[in-house]
């Protein structure tokens, strides 16, 4: 994924989020960072309003809707960072984490796959291989089968 820009953050060549649209809050992080970590605000929750977002398509708004429907909530993306224990790296790692997301949730479907059949061989080597296992597995049983 490309770094944030000034302008915003660049999804794909043909979309890019606007820095307008992004809503960047900041909070103490856990973790690393020793006495530091208790007055730094380093963690980062970038969110972004899919429902109101003037740069999607409809059919990109439903493919993001339709893939990312459990993270949204009221129609807002929110994605956290607190990784680092700076708060410019956890906004570069929120960034990239959104980015990625987008990219993913946007995409357009993979081809289906078409329905084949198994081979005859194919199927009764399977059917063969089986037999003998069985075969072998009866063999240590102590027991006398009622075959035998």
């Amino acid at each position: 994924m490309p770094p944030p820009t000034r302008d915003g953050i660049v999804v794909s060549p043909a979309l890019t989020i606007p820095r307008g649209e992004l809503t960047e809050r900041f909070s103490r992080s856990s973790g690393p960072g020793g006495q530091g970590v208790n007055t730094t605000d380093s963690r980062v929750e970038l969110s972004w309003d899919v429902s109101r977002s003037a740069v999607l398509s409809d059919v990109q708004r439903e493919r993001l809707v339709a893939r990312t429907g459990h993270r949204l909530v009221d129609g807002v993306l929110t994605v956290a960072a607190s990784e680092h224990r700076e708060q410019r790296r956890n906004r570069e790692a929120a960034a990239h984490r959104l980015a990625a997301l987008v990219a993913d949730a946007v995409a357009p479907p993979g081809p289906q796959r078409r329905a084949t059949r198994r081979t005859r061989g194919s199927q009764e080597r399977r059917l063969t291989t089986k037999k003998q296992r069985s075969t072998t597995k009866r063999l240590r049983s102590s027991r006398p089968s009622r075959d035998d």
